[in-house]
């Protein structure tokens, strides 16, 4: 028999093992919301295969009540619904878990752990004599472990028909089916085993004045506030969420009561080559435009981030970065992309990133973006990732301000034009880098050629060697000036230690709660978080006051590590790496184990040195 699991009330982690396709995510995201809703913070991870259906797929729901939004990297219970990965999923279990599988048909195999608890419940077996046709037993099936997982858990059965409730408000049939369903799961689960279990969960209030949303929809509705109008784009996971949310936003909002005009263009490009292009011609006519893809997206889109950054004409690009290289693994999460974004193109470029770390900053970063791409004239990326993008997040609830007005940067109107004496597209006359800019069709004074072959300040075409790097060099200027306009990083530096962690985008919830642990172990460290590019004097602030820094990132040849190498006066021996590319996200684990090797031995030769002793 396993050993008795102690009692933890709202701190676990369940794993649900499905097939793609089944309609797991229904019930999955059920219960996710339906512990949100008892007022206890809670994390989901969805890991699926990049095929329609059929391949296995993973969700993880973490109850956590001090409101940590990382993988806790164990699983305490499992619930078993692919046999095809049976042996797999009944290893993950943490010695004194569960394991709860479908006992319609016997497994023997599954009993042979004797450190976990296997609880089986016929779930074939109920909803074949309760429902009919195969595809709906298939999909009941799904919601009656949901069912079974609100018995033993101690969920709120009437949260969750409320939840169905607002699910299928429009089918109302199908919420009568659905708690049909989980009522059967429920009813067998109190009946068959010691409901709830030792893990389970108590109503807290922790969850006001908070939401869940995933990143995409976060960044979508971002740039409908910041008034986007354009968006162009060729399908690729995981960014294709991102446009689909823009369409509904714009459906609702950007439409003409009184003559059902749409205010808004929404484009499917056949290629990535193509959207980028529409969206650079939107922007230089004047109208707020992006796109959304992937890495291999970035890769084609090259030249012409090229064109935008020299020509000098806004864009907005949101990259959420997958597993590379190649077509890699199109489903799960990396930061691949932070040196290939950075310096996108050919010759010397360097472009404007920000690296939002949960659901809640690409809203705001999706408004800043429009802003810095106008404000700077060249082209904004913002770099989310798989996991922000397409796993729901508990955030605060986002804020608007009504007074926001477009920062359109130096754009020369009618009167403007007419009062110079002659216009130059490309003249610094601030000092700042940046020139001013004219709209097509303002008046007949202000065109000129926008060029991406080699051109005077005065925008005249050139080869010559001097007049082209006037150019070249103002661009330099206008790079120092987004040094001062791009989000800071944020910095914990409250442990006043020698020892520091520098990372970006979505590896903070990770770090954050190894800091907690680290801490408890009576280990400090200071905590730096880049949030965007070029790196500002905090960066380098930073990066000078600690002996010891260790570069948190989620890919394989350190790119966070080789861009503050290549862009800051960092001594590169003060720089250990940790780095985590498997696809799955980051857990706080993964960073503990790393600082832990390499501080303690430290620690402990410093002390062995003390009583004069020796370290080998």
């Amino acid at each position: 028999m396993p050993q008795s699991t102690a009692t933890r009330v709202n701190d676990f982690t369940i794993k649900i093992a499905t097939v793609n396709g089944t309609g797991s995510a229904s019930a999955n995201t059920l219960l996710m919301k339906s512990i949100f809703r008892s007022g206890i913070p809670v994390m989901g991870k969805n890991y699926f295969p990049s095929n329609i259906q059929g391949l296995p797929t993973w969700y993880e729901i973490r109850v956590t009540r001090d409101g940590y939004v990382a993988r806790s990297g164990q699983v305490d219970i499992m619930v078993a619904m692919n046999a095809e990965t049976y042996a797999r999923d009944v290893r993950e279990v943490a010695p004194g878990g569960y394991l709860v599988y479908d006992s319609t048909w016997p497994r023997p195999a599954l009993l042979k752990r004797e450190d976990i608890t296997a609880l089986g419940v016929p779930l074939a077996q109920l909803c074949n004599e309760s429902f009919n046709g195969v595809r709906t037993r298939i999909l009941m099936k799904n919601i009656c472990y949901a069912g079974a997982l609100a018995a033993l858990l101690d969920l709120d059965l009437e949260r969750i028909r409320e939840l169905l409730a607002e699910t299928y408000a429009k089918k109302p049939q199908l919420v009568e089916s659905n708690m049909k369903a989980i009522q059967l799961g429920y009813d067998y689960a109190r009946g068959a085993f010691a409901c709830p279990l030792p893990l389970r969960v108590e109503k807290m209030a922790n969850t006001a004045g908070h939401i869940m949303i995933d990143g995409n929809t976060a960044a979508a509705l971002g740039c409908v506030f910041a008034g986007a109008t354009v968006a162009a784009w060729y399908p690729i996971t995981p960014s294709t969420s991102l446009m689909d949310a823009f369409k509904m936003f714009s459906d609702r909002m950007r439409v003409d009561p009184a003559s059902g005009r749409k205010n808004f263009a929404f484009i499917q490009a056949e290629d990535e080559l193509a959207a980028i292009g529409m969206v650079i011609g939107a922007m230089w006519n004047g109208a707020r435009a992006f796109t959304a893809t992937s890495g291999p997206g970035i890769s084609l889109m090259n030249e012409f981030l090229g064109l935008a950054y020299y020509a000098e004409v806004p864009a907005v690009i949101f990259d959420i970065q997958r597993v590379g290289p190649s077509t890699g693994m199109p489903t799960r999460t990396q930061q691949g992309d932070l040196m290939e974004c950075a310096y996108a193109s050919h010759g010397d470029t360097r472009h404007v990133c920000l690296y939002p770390a949960n659901a809640e900053e690409c809203f705001y970063m999706a408004v800043q973006a429009f802003d810095l791409a106008e404000r700077l004239q060249t082209p904004v990326m913002v770099l989310s990732d798989l996991d922000i993008g397409m796993n729901d997040w508990m955030c605060r609830d986002l804020k608007w301000d009504d007074n926001y007005r477009p920062d359109r940067g130096k754009v020369l109107g009618k009167a403007e034009v007419l009062e110079l004496k002659k216009f130059y597209r490309f003249l610094d006359l601030d000092d700042d880098g940046i020139p001013y800019r004219t709209l097509p069709g303002v008046h007949p004074k202000a065109a000129y050629f926008t060029r991406g072959s080699g051109h005077t300040q005065y925008g005249a075409y050139t080869e010559d060697s001097a007049e082209y790097q006037v150019v070249l060099d103002r661009l330099l200027r206008k790079w120092a000036t987004a040094k001062r306009l791009v989000p800071r990083a944020v910095i914990d530096a409250t442990a006043g230690a020698a020892t520091g962690i520098v990372s970006v985008g979505s590896c903070d919830g990770a770090i954050r709660e190894a800091i907690d642990v680290l801490k408890r172990r009576g280990i400090g460290v200071d905590y730096m978080r880049v949030r965007s590019f070029p790196f500002s004097e905090d960066v380098e602030r930073f990066l000078a006051a600690h002996e010891r820094l260790f570069v948190v990132e989620q890919n394989r040849d350190a790119q966070l590590r080789s861009l503050l190498t290549l862009e800051t006066a960092v001594e590169k021996s003060k720089l250990r790496s940790l780095l985590h590319y498997s696809g799955l996200p980051i857990s706080s684990a993964f960073i503990v184990e790393g600082v832990l090797a390499e501080l303690e031995p430290r620690q402990l030769a410093t002390a062995q040195g003390a009583k004069g002793g020796r370290s080998g």
